[in-house]
């Protein structure tokens, strides 16, 4: 089984407000970032939020999720990933790490990740983009305890620089996926996704 595991329990300081609550075309960044997930060919799609639960519920309103609270974002990136994780049921023998702030994910990049993740004997498989490495990043189950096992706020990141050779690189001919942090990521995301273009 795969899941996919949604990071959206940030802080969202740089943008002074919640941001993946924020519309983009009528729904809620983050809405965008799991129905992609979705789409792409997971099998479930589990959210990782802050405390505060009830106003990603009603963002999701309608979406097949399992919610899971990190107790303490304020800690950074990996406490997220390690909830994420632990959360995962027994049958899941694959994850996809996705960001909750990417709402303008092209199609074609997580099921060109899952492809490789099934001809690959690599526990990690990664985007590498026209202008660099980036995500969403798929994981096997062999290194699921050092998933568990991340602090601070880089993620997965350092578990991929530590050791390259357990990456399968997926070279995608498209721009690094854009995140929205500041006001201004938001409204070019905004005039992007109105113009039907995906990339920006």
């Amino acid at each position: 089984m795969i899941a996919a595991v949604v990071l959206a329990a940030g802080l969202s300081r740089r943008m002074g407000q919640a941001k993946l609550l924020l519309p983009v075309g009528g729904r809620a960044i983050v809405r965008h970032a799991v129905e992609a997930a979705r789409a792409g060919g997971v099998d479930s799609v589990w959210v990782v939020t802050g405390p505060d639960v009830e106003p990603m519920e009603t963002a999701l309103a309608g979406l097949d999720v399992q919610i899971v609270v990190n107790p303490a974002p304020e800690e950074g990136q990996a406490g997220s990933v390690r909830a994420g994780i632990a959360a995962l049921p027994a049958s899941v023998d694959t994850v996809l790490i996705a960001l909750g702030d990417q709402p303008a994910l092209d199609p074609s990049i997580i099921p060109a990740l899952l492809a490789a993740r099934w001809t690959s004997p690599k526990p990690i498989v990664a985007p590498r983009y026209r202008d660099g490495q980036g995500n969403p990043v798929v994981f096997k189950r062999e290194v699921f305890p050092e998933l568990l096992r991340l602090t601070g706020d880089q993620g997965a990141r350092p578990m991929i620089q530590r050791d390259p050779s357990r990456v399968e690189w997926v070279d995608l001919d498209l721009p690094m996926p854009p995140d929205v942090d500041t006001p201004a990521d938001y409204e070019k995301i905004r005039s992007t996704l109105r113009a039907g273009n995906r990339a920006v």
